[in-house]
């Protein structure tokens, strides 16, 4: 019997349905200006989840995407624009925004790209220039 647990999530309008199982690899906070742009905000929370647990279940035809940069492949719904993924193929993870998945019991323990931050948040978490070592980034921390 599997009893992963499984969280269903959908874009704005509801066209693009799916599901992530299991737990994600890592949750936290997106400080670069490239999420920063993208989401329209000061900061983006994300889960970072194994490509093998995320499951499009409804609207794959209607998912599209955008690449500024080979690190991040952004995915959104092409009827209201909502967003969905950013596939981060060099990380072998995909973020699924943690708004889209209200049954997860979102817990950061990160932030990162903290150096680009618009909005310091003193909530006692780990602040890294970029992302962990084990990412391909330097692992260096930053103050509150």
């Amino acid at each position: 019997m599997n009893d992963e647990r499984s969280y269903k999530g959908s874009c704005f309008c509801g066209a693009v349905e799916f599901t992530v199982s299991g737990e994600p690899a890592a949750m936290g906070y997106c400080h670069c200006e490239s999420c920063r742009h993208w989401s329209a905000g000061p900061v983006n929370a994300f889960t970072l989840w194994k490509p093998e647990a995320v499951h499009v279940t409804r609207g794959a035809d209607n998912i599209g995407t955008y690449n500024k940069t080979a690190q991040s492949y952004r995915k959104w719904c092409k009827t209201c624009g909502g967003h969905l993924f950013t596939d981060h193929p060099g990380m072998g993870l995909i973020d699924v925004y943690a708004a889209l998945i209200p049954e997860l019991a979102y817990s950061p323990g990160v932030h990162v790209h903290y150096q680009e931050t618009v909005l310091r948040i003193k909530d006692g978490l780990p602040k890294l220039k970029d992302v962990p070592k084990e990412l391909g980034g330097s692992g260096i921390s930053l103050d509150e």
